[in-house]
C-alpha cells in the first residue's frame, strides 16, 4: 500500500497520462527505494498496479454533454465585435504598417505587404485610428498633402518624434488594401469642433467643396466612407478630465456639426431630419466616449442626458466601454513568465467582462429599452509588461497561449452580449499590447491571439444558439470558474460552429453534442494549443503556437466525442444529418 501511496502522490497532478508513464514511474521507484522489478511483481502488486495504471490511462474525462437549442428570438454576433485598434504608439504604425514607398521591405504604397496579407485572413470587419488617447492630441490637417512637409511634432508615447508621414490618406489605403471598414476616432480634448467637421468633410464630400477639391489634389477624388466616428477618447482621463455632463455637453456640438457628406451615408429629405426613427442602413454610426471599468455612474449619466436630447438630434449611436485585463494597473504583470495559478487568475479576470457588460446594460436598458444605443467595447485586451521593446511606453508584450485562451472567453462573452454589444475593438492591432503580429525589421511573426481571431472568422454575423452544459469547476483563490467555456452559432451558409475552450490546463476533457433531433456523426475543425500556457511565438521560433487540424467521428451507434487537449481553444463545424 505505501509503494501504491508513492505512485498516488507522483500522478496526483498528471491524472490523465497513459500506462507507459505509470510504468516508468514504477521503474523510478524500485529504482530509489533499491528493490528489483522482480521483487515488485507479485501476483497481489500486479494486479493492484494494473488495477491503479488503468485508471490513469484513460485520456479524458467523463463526457459532458453539450445540448444545442435553437434561439426563443434571433441574435447575431455582429461581425463588428471582432474589430481591431491601431494607434500610434511605438511601433504600432510605423514600421508596423507604414515602411515608406522606398522601404527595402516589400510594401505596396508604403504599406507591408506581409502584414497586409497576414491581417486579410483575419477578415477584420473594422479598424479605430488614430487613437486612443493620442486621438485628443491628433490634427488631421498635419498629416495630408506632401509627406515633406508634414508637421512633425513630438508623440508623448515614448517621447519620439510623430512625422506625421502616415495620415488620413494612408489610413484609407491600408483599410483598402485588407478590406476593411473605417472607425476614425476625432479630437475633441484639443481641438475644435470646426476641426472635427472639416475633417469629415475632406474625407467624405462628393460635392466640389474647397475641402473636397483638397482631398482630389491628395490624390483620392471619389468620397471615402467612414462606417463609425468616435468623439474623443477616454473623456474621464486623458482625454480631458471630464465629468459625464461636462463630455455631454461638449459632444452635443461635435455631433451635430460633424457631419458625414458622403451621399451614400446622407440621410435625405426634412423628413428624416425630425424623424429620430427613421434610418439609413448606410449611415455613419456615431459613439460617444464612455465609461471605464465598472464605472457606472458614468454611463447612468451619459444614457440620463441622451433621453433628454431632442427627438431631431439622436447625439450618440453608440456608448464605449474600455477594460483591461491586468491586475494592478498597465504593464504591471509579466506577458510570460508566471506560474499556472496565474494563469488561472488571468481567465477568472477575463471572465469579469461578463459581469461589467451586464451592469452597463442593465442601466442603458432603463433609458433604451428598444437596445437601439450599442454598447462598444473599442479597447480591451491583456495589457501586461512591454518585455519585447526596448521603449518600454512602446507596449510592444510578448503574446502567449495564455493570451490566445482569455482572448477566446472574452470573445464568447461578447457573443452571449451581442443583444447591446455591437462592435469590440482588442488592442492593438500590431506591435502594441495584444497584438495579432509583431515586427522586427524585415521580418514579421502572427502571434496565438493571431491565430484565435483567425479560427473565429465563423462566427462573423453567425446567429447564436443557446448552450446548455454542466461543466466541471476550477477554483482560482474565491472564485469558482468553468472547466469549459463552450459558444454554439449558426452561420449565414446553415453550418453550425462550436467555440470549445478547455481551461483546465491539466487534463484532455470530452464533450458530446447534442442538436436536437439531429445525428451529428462528423465534426472537423482547428485547435490551438502547445505544451505550456506560457509558450509564445518568436522571431526564432515562429510556429511554436499554432492552430492544427482535428477531426473527429462517431463509432457506431454511439455518440459523437470532441476531444479538448488541456489549455486549448477547439473551433469545430459540426456535420449535421436529420434523424429520420
Amino acid at each position: 500500500m505505501t509503494f501504491l501511496l508513492t505512485l498516488q502522490e507522483q500522478f496526483h497532478q498528471k491524472t490523465n497520462k497513459n500506462i507507459k508513464r505509470c510504468f516508468m514511474a514504477l521503474s523510478s521507484f524500485a529504482s530509489k527505494s533499491s528493490l528489483t522489478l522482480g521483487k515488485l511483481f507479485s501476483l497481489s502488486l500486479i494486479f493492484s498496479f494494473l488495477i491503479f495504471c488503468l485508471s490513469l490511462s484513460s485520456v479524458t474525462s467523463a463526457a459532458n454533454t453539450l445540448i444545442i437549442g435553437e434561439p426563443s428570438e434571433e441574435l447575431t454576433i455582429h461581425r463588428d465585435l471582432f474589430g481591431q485598434f491601431s494607434e500610434h504608439i511605438g511601433e504600432g504604425i510605423y514600421g508596423g504598417i507604414w515602411v515608406g514607398k522606398d522601404s527595402a521591405i516589400e510594401n505596396v504604397n508604403g504599406i507591408r505587404t506581409d502584414v497586409v496579407n497576414a491581417l486579410k485572413a483575419l477578415k477584420i470587419p473594422v479598424i479605430r485610428w488614430p487613437g486612443g488617447c493620442f486621438a485628443d492630441q491628433y490634427h488631421w490637417r498635419e498629416g495630408i498633402g506632401p509627406r515633406e512637409d508634414r508637421v512633425s511634432r513630438l508623440n508623448a508615447w515614448g517621447n519620439i518624434i510623430e512625422t506625421n508621414q502616415f495620415g488620413s490618406h494612408e489610413f484609407m489605403e491600408f483599410i483598402r488594401q485588407i478590406d476593411s471598414k473605417v472607425y476614425i476616432n476625432v479630437n475633441l480634448g484639443s481641438a475644435t469642433v470646426k476641426d472635427a467637421t472639416d475633417w469629415l468633410e475632406y474625407l467624405t464630400a462628393a460635392a466640389p467643396t474647397s475641402l473636397a477639391k483638397e482631398r482630389a489634389e491628395n490624390g483620392h477624388p471619389e468620397p471615402y466612407k467612414v462606417k463609425y466616428i468616435g468623439f474623443g477618447n477616454e473623456a474621464w482621463g486623458c482625454g480631458g478630465a471630464m465629468t459625464a455632463g461636462e463630455y455631454f455637453s461638449r459632444l452635443k456640438r461635435y455631433s451635430t456639426f460633424a457631419l458625414n457628406l458622403n451621399p451614400e451615408q446622407q440621410f435625405s429629405g426634412i423628413d428624416l431630419l425630425f424623424d429620430r426613427g427613421a434610418s439609413n442602413p448606410h449611415a455613419m454610426i456615431k459613439v460617444a466616449a464612455g465609461a471605464n471599468d465598472l464605472d457606472t455612474e458614468f454611463t447612468e449619466k451619459m444614457m440620463q442626458l441622451w433621453a433628454q436630447a431632442p427627438g431631431y438630434l439622436p447625439i450618440f449611436d453608440a456608448l464605449s466601454l474600455h477594460h483591461y485585463t491586468m491586475s494592478r494597473g498597465p504593464m504591471s504583470d509579466s506577458a510570460s513568465e508566471f506560474e499556472h495559478s496565474e494563469y488561472l487568475r488571468f481567465v477568472a479576470m477575463a471572465q469579469e467582462m461578463d459581469t461589467i457588460l451586464k451592469a452597463h446594460s442593465a442601466i442603458m436598458d432603463k433609458y433604451d429599452p428598444e437596445r437601439s444605443v450599442g454598447l462598444v467595447v473599442d479597447e480591451w485586451g491583456n495589457w501586461l509588461k512591454p518585455d519585447l521593446a526596448t521603449n518600454p511606453a512602446f507596449l510592444k508584450q510578448n503574446n502567449t497561449l495564455r493570451d490566445a485562451i482569455t482572448a477566446g472567453v472574452t470573445l464568447n462573452i461578447f457573443a452571449r452580449n451581442a443583444a447591446r454589444v455591437k462592435m469590440a475593438n482588442i488592442a492593438q492591432m500590431v506591435n502594441v499590447i495584444q497584438a495579432m503580429v509583431l515586427t522586427q525589421g524585415e521580418a514579421m511573426i502572427v502571434t496565438p491571439t493571431y491565430h484565435l481571431f483567425k479560427m473565429y472568422v465563423p462566427f462573423q454575423d453567425a446567429q447564436l444558439l443557446p448552450v446548455d452544459h454542466k461543466p466541471g469547476t476550477i477554483n482560482v483563490g474565491d472564485k469558482t470558474i468553468p472547466t469549459i467555456d463552450a459558444m454554439a452559432a449558426r452561420a449565414n451558409d446553415g453550418s453550425v460552429w462550436l467555440a470549445l475552450i478547455n481551461i483546465d490546463s491539466e487534463h484532455t476533457l470530452t464533450v458530446e453534442p447534442v442538436l436536437g433531433t439531429v445525428a451529428i456523426k462528423k465534426a472537423a475543425g482547428d485547435v490551438l494549443t502547445s505544451a505550456q500556457v506560457n509558450d509564445a511565438n518568436s522571431f526564432k521560433h515562429p510556429n511554436r503556437v499554432n492552430a492544427r487540424q482535428v477531426s473527429f467521428a462517431a463509432k457506431g451507434s454511439q455518440p459523437l466525442k470532441i476531444t479538448l487537449p488541456p489549455a486549448s481553444v477547439s473551433v469545430i463545424q459540426l456535420s449535421t444529418k436529420a434523424i429520420k
